[in-house]
């Protein structure tokens, strides 16, 4: 368990520094959209965290910072799930 949030600790202290780091750019597929004059839809939804942010905090550091660390909980999470599901402890028999 002392493993686990050691990774954590380490990859929240990985966000801390290289959050402020990221681009404001368009990605490659927005850039390439923009540049044929293709025009966003009205989204029905926008999600929890649209443009990998949290809008009602207010502050874009923060707001992007909590959503990574979502993010990355929710992918540690989801992969530890999906081990368990695969691959099971099996019990040791004594013969």
């Amino acid at each position: 368990m002392k493993k686990y949030l050691l990774a954590i600790a380490i990859i929240i202290v990985f966000l801390v520094v290289f959050i402020p780091l990221a681009s404001s750019s368009p990605d490659g597929l927005e850039k390439v959209a923009s540049n044929f004059g293709a025009k966003e839809h009205q989204n029905y939804w926008s999600g929890l965290m649209a443009d990998y942010s949290l809008p009602s905090l207010g502050n874009q550091y923060l707001s992007t910072l909590l959503s990574g660390i979502c993010g990355v909980m929710v992918v540690i999470m989801a992969s530890l799930l999906l081990g368990k599901v695969l691959f099971p402890k099996s019990k040791v028999e004594n013969n």
